[in-house]
């Protein structure tokens, strides 16, 4: 049997590689510079599944998922919940006082400010945290720090000077993990499930009304609907739309049929169970 591979974008140290670490220990971990890249090694070899970042409790969506999930198809099997815990990485030998300069992604530098305005840090805008980090490692600045997770202190060899040093302590992160030819699981009563679809609706009036009224008629509880453009125009939108259930459900499958007769197209992404973290 072929051993499954892992991948997900960024560096050896990503949140996203905690994920994975998190859900596939010990697996073989593949790293891609895109996202796209990502979607296409496991659209390419149905032995690569992928653990990719849809969401954020503080920053939002994650740019790009939207337009991949349905140009790639790829079926979604689990959800997990990351927390995102930020910690100050600078080089051996250097203290707080040394520090001049923070690099990271744009989005943690953001949920990073008490402390970079406490301490009067210039910002540096790098692609991902991770990176970051690495970036930090083969310098000789000591001036220079690195918002990052404690993984990639431990992979580039620097100290963690500061814990926790995000402004929220609720930073989740939500990741589907996908891959190829995955069958849907067994419905079972006593268990929750998550059923995902991206649709894009007829040009006429009250569609949107029209294909949500199935939901509420069946009482089909959900949990996320949002808007996303098509590419290249302004006169068409996508929704992406979670709901609970599984679609061997009836109450789910009727549902379904409805918004199917007011939608241009209806792509099931994925059923799967629902993460205990919910339930939280």
């Amino acid at each position: 049997m072929t051993k499954k591979i892992i991948a997900f974008q960024g560096e050896m140290g990503a949140y996203s590689h905690i994920a994975c670490e998190v859900l596939f220990p010990g697996s073989s971990i593949k790293t891609c510079p895109t996202f796209e890249e990502t979607f296409k090694s496991a659209y390419e070899n149905e032995n690569i599944n992928i653990v990719i970042p849809i969401e954020n409790s503080l920053a939002g969506r994650v740019a790009d998922i939207h337009y991949l999930l349905p140009k790639y198809k790829l079926q979604i099997y689990a959800e997990h919940f990351q927390k995102v815990e930020h910690n100050l990485l600078v080089k051996e030998g250097a203290d707080l006082k040394d520090i001049k300069y923070i690099r990271s992604h744009a989005q943690a530098i953001d949920q990073c400010q008490k402390i970079i305005q406490k301490n009067n840090f210039k910002t540096i805008i790098s692609a991902d945290t991770a990176g970051s980090a690495k970036e930090l490692s083969r310098g000789k600045d000591k001036s220079i720090g690195a918002i990052a997770s404690t993984l990639s202190a431990k992979i580039y060899k620097l100290k963690v000077l500061m814990k926790n040093i995000e402004d929220e302590s609720n930073n989740v992160t939500r990741f589907l993990i996908m891959g190829k030819n995955i069958n849907q699981p067994i419905y079972e009563k006593n268990k929750s499930y998550i059923t995902s679809c991206i649709f894009r609706l007829k040009s006429i009036p009250a569609a949107l009304y029209k294909c949500l009224g199935g939901f509420a008629t069946n009482q089909v509880n959900l949990t996320k609907l949002e808007s996303f453009s098509v590419k290249n125009t302004f006169d068409q939108t996508n929704f992406y739309l979670d709901l609970e259930g599984h679609i061997e459900d009836i109450k789910v499958q009727k549902a379904l049929e409805e918004l199917g007769f007011h939608t241009q197209s209806l792509n099931i992404l994925g059923v799967y169970e629902a993460s205990l973290s919910r339930k939280k």
